[in-house]
């Protein structure tokens, strides 16, 4: 089988790719397709995860592409955005779980950790041997974490007391270690830790009735005196700031899957487009269809050609944390967009899942929410833009 570009990638960005990440990228959507595409909606209706492909992506090399230890050859922030597409093209909550166990809680690691605690993780959660989780998000703390945080952290000899609480934690009821930000008593500033999920006084319960990405596992953590060794305390995340470094990777893969998200729901819309009859021919062949459809595309292309441009400012190193926020509102804005226009084009059809379209719709609200609200990311911008921070 050989590789075919998307009909989503209207401009052909793809055709930057090296031949090797265009081989992964088959490979991957292969095992999407025979794999996951044929369960995604019971597990959805369900909201259960399919664990037991956990391993067969693992084995596919797709978490653990960005770092060094793991890494199955060398690779580019785009090529990691195009996997990204893949996934979320087929199901937004299996690229969450890889976006959670690659780029949050692997990426903790990678960005914070000591070279020994480097090489202890991070091959051990490349190969789905170890769930990761990431634990920054409080009840009472979303937007201002940078300030808000009231998980605590109390140096005691060897160890390290852990106090509070934590909320929307992707993974979490099933992960083996969940990297927790909390403040510490002494200096009040964001430290990072490695907790293992089986450590006494922590415990995650499962947030029900989300109508959104339903097969993510996101949960309530409670953290009740728990005592973390500090070697497993994150070696260099000693303040916000080394948080903001995890966050501003992260937030760009977002735009990604934002656009993944768009491109699913396109791709269902076009099919239903060339199969529903409608007045003696395929709706497909209406105008105020193709309207549609032509307006979506271009809201796709627009932000593939915004992610196209941030990742590579990532790989040149030159990107900064307005660069991931610009990209992270306006893909989500253009999602929100695109997956209500596709949705309109399936009529009362489009509010099952069995057309696939619903699916994405939903999905988009929490990727329009997550790793900062539109309205957070657009005052980081505002704040490069003027030189004024307007946060409060």
């Amino acid at each position: 089988m050989s590789f075919d570009s998307l009909a989503a990638d209207f401009y052909g960005f793809e055709n930057t790719l090296t031949d090797e990440e265009k081989g992964f990228l088959l490979r991957l959507r292969e095992y999407l397709d025979s794999e996951i595409r044929p369960i995604v909606n019971d597990h959805w209706n369900r909201a259960e995860f399919p664990t037991q492909l956990i391993r067969g992506l693992a084995d596919l090399g797709v978490a653990g592409l960005a770092w060094e230890e793991t890494r199955p050859f060398e690779n580019s922030a785009v090529f990691r955005g195009w996997v990204a597409i893949e996934l979320g093209r087929v199901d937004a909550s299996v690229s969450t779980y890889i976006g959670v166990q690659n780029g949050l809680a692997m990426g903790s690691i990678a960005a914070c950790g000591s070279a020994e605690q480097r090489a202890d993780w991070l091959p051990r959660m490349a190969s789905g041997e170890v769930v990761g989780a990431f634990g920054l998000t409080e009840p009472l703390s979303g937007s201002d974490s940078a300030q808000g945080l009231r998980t605590t952290a109390r140096r005691d000899g060897d160890n390290w007391i852990l106090n509070g609480s934590k909320r929307w934690i992707g993974n979490a009821t099933f992960s083996d270690i969940t990297i927790i930000w909390a403040k510490d008593e002494a200096d009040n500033q964001v430290k990072g830790f490695i907790v293992p999920t089986s450590t006494a006084g922590y415990s995650a319960t499962k947030i029900e009735n989300k109508q959104s990405l339903r097969m993510v596992q996101n949960a309530d953590i409670t953290l009740d005196n728990v005592v973390v060794p500090d070697a497993l305390k994150l070696a260099d995340a000693n303040s916000f700031k080394d948080t903001a470094r995890v966050l501003r990777a992260t937030r760009a893969d977002v735009a990604w899957g934002a656009v993944a998200t768009s491109i699913g729901a396109y791709e269902a819309a076009v099919k239903y487009a060339g199969e529903r009859v409608q007045f003696g021919k395929t709706i497909g062949s209406h105008q105020l269809v193709q309207d549609l459809l032509a307006k979506s595309l271009g809201n796709i292309t627009a932000s593939l050609a915004l992610c196209m441009r941030v990742s590579q400012m990532q790989d040149e190193g030159i990107q900064r944390d307005e660069h991931s926020a610009l990209a992270k509102a306006f893909t989500t804005s253009r999602m929100r967009e695109t997956v209500a226009w596709c949705r309109e084009i399936f009529g009362g059809n489009g509010i099952v899942t069995d057309y696939d379209v619903i699916r994405f719709f939903m999905d988009a609200e929490a990727l329009y929410s997550y790793e900062g609200t539109r309205e957070m990311n657009t005052l980081i911008v505002g704040r490069a833009i003027t030189g004024t921070a307007a946060f409060v």
